[in-house]
């Protein structure tokens, strides 16, 4: 199958490592509005790069095509592949907004076209053990949830940098626990509260976005979880994220820590936890959750069977997201809508 990238930024240079060596793909060429970050791609894999994506897409024709822009700029690529029929694995949120999410659901029914959001954190084996325990009835119904997930404050002025004052804390790095929560639950999402923090990045930079966040989402059956997300840790803090993840049954209790994720180091330059479980290299190829999340995209499509982690379950989060944020602006409680297509 021909595969081409939308977006070279971090995590679209991270899949071309990855489909690059998968030996049902051809790898062919890549999109990014800044022409600098397509030329070492180019040059590193053999492939042609594009500065305007529809003119890839025509020019190319792949069978799938994997988006990494950033997260509020995923509706009109998303859309101009499905509507040429090409299967899409896009990075998480699906969208943020609402009403672009419904849009992608109905258009991936209308096709029957693949299309993947890479909440990757589903293929870690800690997390798929916990919603294995959970429907085994191991704890028995989940009652009460918590995840927390920190960064240090080089996460927006650094590594985001030119689009963190367009994001916040919960839509960079709490998707992907909303996602896991609502794995576990397997309950409908009814309503939220949220309160956060505007100071650091507002005083230091001139941003208009959160700097630490809380919010709780409440579920049909009764049962609660709480989302933290801040990213204004110092930057000597060796954890990126600091981050864990509970949920509490009727009979049991479970537990995700996995900031140190089994390694600590200590050098002159400080103490650190080095990250390995997500992608990491070994030899020459990639292991971890994120590859293993496209190797399971691929499969689906060879396999003509749904993608484990849906359109649906996209819209789902980024419907919790935007309510998250309605109820920090206004202080009050919002309602989840219907996701009925």
């Amino acid at each position: 199958m021909k595969a081409n990238i939308i977006g070279t930024g971090i995590m679209g240079s991270a899949v071309a490592q990855v489909i690059a060596r998968d030996p049902r793909i051809e790898f062919t060429a890549v999109c990014d509005k800044i022409i600098s970050r397509v030329e070492p791609l180019e040059q590193g894999f053999g492939i042609d790069g594009y500065k305007d994506y529809i003119e890839m897409l025509d020019e190319e024709k792949p069978d799938i095509v994997f988006i990494a822009t950033p997260d509020w700029a995923h509706l009109d690529p998303v859309m101009a592949c499905l509507e040429r029929g090409i299967h899409v694995f896009v990075e998480k949120p699906l969208t943020t907004n609402v009403a672009e999410a419904k849009i992608i659901t109905e258009k991936v029914a209308e096709t029957g076209l693949k299309l993947q959001v890479s909440y990757n954190h589903r293929w870690l084996a800690p997390y798929h053990l916990t919603y294995k325990k959970i429907q085994s009835g191991a704890i028995g119904r989940p009652l009460m949830g918590y995840a927390r997930k920190n960064n240090p404050i080089t996460v927006p002025t650094q590594m985001l940098a030119s689009w963190a004052k367009d994001s916040s804390p919960l839509w960079f790095q709490s998707s992907h626990d909303i996602d896991l929560m609502l794995w576990w639950f397997d309950d409908e999402p009814v309503e939220v509260l949220c309160s956060g923090v505007k100071s650091v990045l507002k005083a230091k930079y001139g941003w208009d976005t959160w700097d630490a966040l809380q919010g709780q989402v409440r579920f049909k059956q009764g049962g609660v979880a709480t989302f933290e997300a801040a990213w204004i840790y110092p930057e000597g803090h060796p954890s990126m994220p600091d981050s864990f993840m509970s949920v509490v049954g009727e009979h049991g209790h479970l537990l995700v820590d996995r900031k140190d994720e089994a390694v600590e180091m200590s050098s002159e330059d400080g103490f650190s936890w080095p990250r390995s479980l997500l992608n990491s290299q070994v030899y020459d190829r990639w292991i971890g959750a994120f590859p293993s999340s496209i190797a399971s995209f691929i499969d689906a499509i060879e396999d003509d069977r749904e993608p484990y982690v849906t359109a649906r379950d996209g819209w789902r989060v980024t419907a919790v997201l935007d309510a998250l944020h309605r109820a920090a602006d206004s202080g009050g409680v919002v309602k989840l809508p219907s996701l009925a297509l």
